[in-house]
This record gives C-alpha cells, structure tokens and sequence, in this order.
C-alpha cells in the first residue's frame, strides 16, 4: 500500500484528519533541539545571573505552554487533553550549547509528536529572546522528533547517526 499525505484530501485540499474512528491509546512523544550561544551567555544561564531573570525557568513555563497551544499555531493539529508535558534542559560547556528536551503525553485518538516539537522549539526561541542582549549570534538547531509511542504506527526511535 501506498503511503500518502493524511492532511489532503483526493482533491488536494487540506483537511483535517478525521480520527472518529480511532480508538485512544496511550501516546507519548519526546523532542529535542539545541540553542549554540556565547560563553557570555552560557555562564550568565548556568549561574542564573542574566538580566532577565531564571532563563531556564521561564524557557521551561513557555515551552510547556506553548506545546498546550500547539493547535493554535499548527493548522491541522487537533486540539489535544494533555496529560503531561515536560521541558528538561542540559548544558554542554565544552559546545557552549543549550539542550531543550520536551515530553508531551495523553490518552487520546491521535499523536503529539507536534506538542512535543512545539514545547521544544518556543523554549529554545525564549532562551533566545531572554539573551539576545548578550549575544544576537545564537543558533538555534538540531529539532527533532526523538521518539514516540502508541497509536497505529506505534513505537519510532530516533537512530542517530
């Protein structure tokens, strides 16, 4: 069977994808992305020193945040009752860089893969935001999907290479 675009209908209109007939499953997804900044601004993030305030809490707030109002910003996607979402940071001195990890959880009829790729990617950009005083020459990057379960496609993993 051919594998084809679910959010087309024959015509090629965009639609919505009708998941009336599904059935809820638990489902989990799991995103990640990296800000690259300048030792300025990882020390000022490390020690909680920046200007702004608790970066990383207010990142955390916002990304969490923003992964609830995923449907808001992504035409298609359902609007979802989540049951959790998680942003979790890791700090990599020797790369200067700013890991963002977002979890985003429910039993429901359809994925939040996109939940969880939103959470990520608005607290890698409100890091940003919160430091561009600092340095306006951070890289924000490497977003990805890392892992999901349940639904009919099941369990993917991210193999890195």
């Amino acid at each position: 069977m051919e594998k084809r675009f679910n959010h087309f209908d024959e015509a090629g209109n965009a639609v919505m994808v009708d998941v009336t007939h599904k059935g809820d499953t638990v489902r989990s997804a799991t995103a990640r992305g990296r800000i690259r900044v300048s030792r300025q601004v990882f020390e000022a993030v490390k020690a909680g020193t920046a200007a702004k305030g608790d970066v990383l809490g207010v990142a955390r707030v916002a990304g969490i945040m923003a992964a609830k109002r995923t449907p808001e910003l992504i035409p298609m996607c359902h609007p979802l009752m989540l049951t959790k979402v998680s942003v979790d940071f890791f700090l990599d001195e020797d790369k200067l860089e700013i890991e963002a990890v977002c979890t985003a959880k429910l039993t429901g009829r359809t994925g939040v893969e996109m939940e969880a790729l939103t959470g990520v990617s608005v607290a890698l950009l409100t890091i940003y935001d919160m430091c561009k005083a600092l340095d306006r020459g951070m890289i924000i990057g490497d977003i990805c999907l890392m892992e999901k379960s349940g639904g009919k496609s099941g369990h993917y993993e991210r193999q890195e290479v």
